[in-house]
């Protein structure tokens, strides 16, 4: 348990902190499941819509250092590829 005022309130923070990186990470995954259910039956145009969303999110939570901005660019990349085999 923390002592003083300061480390009590940095426990605060971190836990805010934890519910949104939280919320942005299950709102990816969300997303991507979203897009890889499209992917096996659904047209080009709401696919690409679909990849569009899915990038903007992976790349606003590597802004934000809540994923890695690599992993970030992997995921894109990998999604970018089956957005090509299905075009």
């Amino acid at each position: 348990m923390p002592h003083t005022r300061s480390a009590k309130k940095n426990v605060r923070k971190i836990e805010a902190r934890n519910l949104r990186n939280r919320a942005a990470k299950s709102a990816i995954k969300t997303q991507i499941k979203k897009f890889m259910d499209l992917v096996k039956s659904g047209s080009p145009d709401v696919l690409q819509t679909e990849f569009k969303i899915a990038a903007k999110k992976l790349d606003k939570a590597a802004a934000k250092r809540v994923i890695h901005p690599n992993q970030a660019a992997r995921k894109k990349s990998q999604l970018a590829r089956m957005l090509s085999k299905k075009a």
